[in-house]
């Protein structure tokens, strides 16, 4: 017998309020030809007046928890993926525990920005095979409307506000198939904080801050450095990107989605895209892309998924796992 970490529930969940192109381009020198040819983004979801990243991942885990027939009081570990905390402190996962009327375990937050969910992910398995934790969810939440300058074209039209979560059981299983999580990647590189950053923060402003970006830039170490991390995955984990049967990427930007399939040659039908719906929705994507994936039907128990993702930091990684 072996121990496993398996992923048993999925859940997410979107903000009321839609934000297309069209609306932006009353707002902002720009139109839906424009952001649709260099992201792929038609529309996002806003975050309204009063409702916080906390509420946002409370919902997912709720829709998760409902997935997986299990009750928030089995739950013995939260770990949370987010750039845009309720509070400085204390850990907006903390805040999630106690709506979901939790008492017990272990809640805290992990901040790699994107890329956050991917190195959540990665936690929460190296403490359950060590550390005794048996059930967990894995929360990806943000409100990146909250830290948007909504007069740079550039920036404000690529974000939106969402929540994404798993649920990961500890199992005992007789077989030497790889089930449940199988392998992480995790890399950061930290001497490019100046082309992706939020230009406040309690040490160094005593202000939030709005996000800068140099997208040019981001784009291309973007699709170098995760198109890396997927082949040093799979080559660690001995799997070829054939016995990958789906793709879950961050979704930043379709032209990232589209450079990153061609660099490795992944035929675009194995890839999940919700961009143009969600836009970027940072941590909460890549578990927000999966739930969805999940419950339109097309990723099945059995399948193999990797997911992957770059954010500020740089940070970036990949997952590897057998639903």
């Amino acid at each position: 017998m072996k121990q496993v970490i398996r992923v048993t529930g999925v859940g997410s969940y979107l903000p009321e309020k839609i934000l297309t192109n069209d609306d932006l381009g009353r707002m902002v020198d720009t139109s839906d030809e424009w952001i649709t040819s260099r992201s792929g983004i038609k529309q996002r979801h806003i975050a309204a007046e009063g409702e916080f990243t906390s509420d946002l991942g409370t919902a997912a885990a709720k829709a998760a928890l409902e997935n997986a027939d299990i009750r928030a009081d089995e739950i013995d570990l939260i770990v949370l993926a987010t750039a845009t905390p309720d509070q400085t402190f204390p850990a907006t996962a903390t805040t999630v525990q106690h709506k979901l009327g939790m008492t017990g375990g272990a809640a805290f937050d992990v901040a790699a920005v994107c890329s956050g969910f991917i190195f959540a992910l990665a936690t929460a398995d190296g403490l359950m095979r060590n550390s005794g934790f048996k059930k967990a969810l894995v929360i990806g939440a943000e409100t990146f409307s909250r830290i948007l300058d909504w007069s740079d074209r550039g920036t404000c039209v690529l974000f939106g506000d969402g929540a994404g979560a798993v649920v990961l059981e500890a199992d005992q299983v007789d077989t030497d198939e790889p089930m449940g999580l199988i392998a992480h990647k995790l890399r950061t590189d930290g001497s490019h904080n100046e082309l992706l950053y939020v230009d406040g923060g309690p040490s160094t402003t005593q202000t939030v801050g709005h996000l800068r970006m140099n997208g040019k830039q981001v784009f291309k170490h973007a699709v170098t450095n995760i198109s890396d991390a997927v082949v040093d995955l799979l080559d660690t984990a001995g799997f070829s990107h054939e016995d990958v049967n789906w793709f879950v990427p961050h979704q930043a930007n379709q032209r990232i989605l589209d450079g990153v399939a061609k660099r490795l040659k992944i035929d675009q039908s194995r890839i999940i895209s919700t961009v143009s719906m969600h836009a970027n929705t940072s941590a909460a994507s890549v578990p927000l892309a999966l739930s969805q994936a999940v419950c339109d039907g097309r990723i099945k128990h059995g399948d193999v998924v990797l997911t992957e993702a770059m954010g500020g930091g740089f940070a970036w990684g990949a997952n590897l796992f057998r639903l």
